[in-house]
């Protein structure tokens, strides 16, 4: 298999909410014990100690259970405003993160647009949490552990273009059973993880909002372009005000000095010349 755009399906209608991939992850890669830390929203949410998570749908006649983890952008905004470069694409796919370099800016947690990395507060040196789609086993030939887990195929892992050729499969194949969408097909410019389902995915307030197609980092990027020329405008227009204002200054004070020079010069007068005019005016 090759080992380049790789991805992970997940069909929602196939998840029983087991949880055998949460637990696959926890031990494949060594993560702590789950504690109800006061920074944890639920328990089952995502944190250091869950990297990817099992999330409840609700719907009338049913439960969906939709797992959650880092998407894997294809042009990913973390990766773009990491100003260390601790997190980075592969070109096999998966977004991975090098805790040796982090400075623990946090950008990616607040860059994300949906709203995955979480920090690891609980620890005296905090990192940045994540999935890294067991990169260390892709680059191996092995399959991610979650995805080897699943007793019901619910998740399945394998080359992009041709996990999107099963999706777009099965919804044609069953057009009554699925939402005629694959999500993570287009937005955002495409992700790494892939989902069919026959409910809305809108799993968080922000991922509400995220329809456009184009890759984060190129609106940021739009941006950032222009921002040297703002700071030289506001440079330039400071050092403008700064110059007229010094100049005010200095007129002012120069005016005021040569008002009392000559102020002095026209009033006072020296005791001999006082006698000589008291003299005159006797004459």
């Amino acid at each position: 298999m090759s080992v380049r755009n790789l991805a992970i399906l997940t069909d929602v209608t196939r998840c029983t909410g087991c949880e055998s991939c949460v637990v696959a992850c926890q031990q494949a890669n060594g993560l702590p014990a789950e504690k109800p830390w006061r920074w944890v929203r639920q328990i089952d949410d995502l944190s250091s100690a869950r990297w990817t998570t099992i999330r409840a749908v609700p719907q009338d006649d049913c439960t969906r259970y939709v797992r959650r983890q880092c998407r894997h952008c294809l042009d990913p905004e973390c990766v773009s405003v990491c100003i260390v470069g601790a997190l980075k694409k592969t070109p096999e796919g998966p977004v991975t993160y090098d805790r040796d370099i982090c400075i623990g800016c946090r950008y990616c947690l607040i860059a994300c647009p949906w709203e995955i990395p979480r920090y690891s507060w609980e620890d005296t040196v905090p990192y940045v949490q994540k999935c890294d789609f067991c990169f260390s086993r892709v680059v191996d030939g092995r399959v991610p552990a979650c995805v080897e887990a699943c007793p019901t195929e619910a998740t399945v892992f394998g080359d992009r273009d041709e996990l999107l050729a099963e999706a777009h499969r099965r919804i044609a194949a069953e057009p009554d059973k699925y939402i005629d969408k694959v999500w993570g097909e287009t937005e955002v410019g495409g992700t790494s993880v892939l989902y069919i389902s026959d409910v809305d995915l809108n799993l968080t307030d922000l991922e509400v909002g995220i329809s456009s197609e184009e890759p984060m980092p190129h609106r940021t990027t739009k941006i950032l372009h222009r921002m040297p020329t703002v700071f030289i405008g506001m440079a330039a227009l400071m050092g403008g005000v700064h110059w007229v204002i010094r100049r005010r200054q200095e007129l002012m004070t120069g005016a005021a000095a040569t008002a009392k020079t000559g102020s002095t010069d026209g009033t006072t007068e020296s005791p001999a010349n006082e006698e000589s005019s008291a003299e005159e005016n006797n004459a």
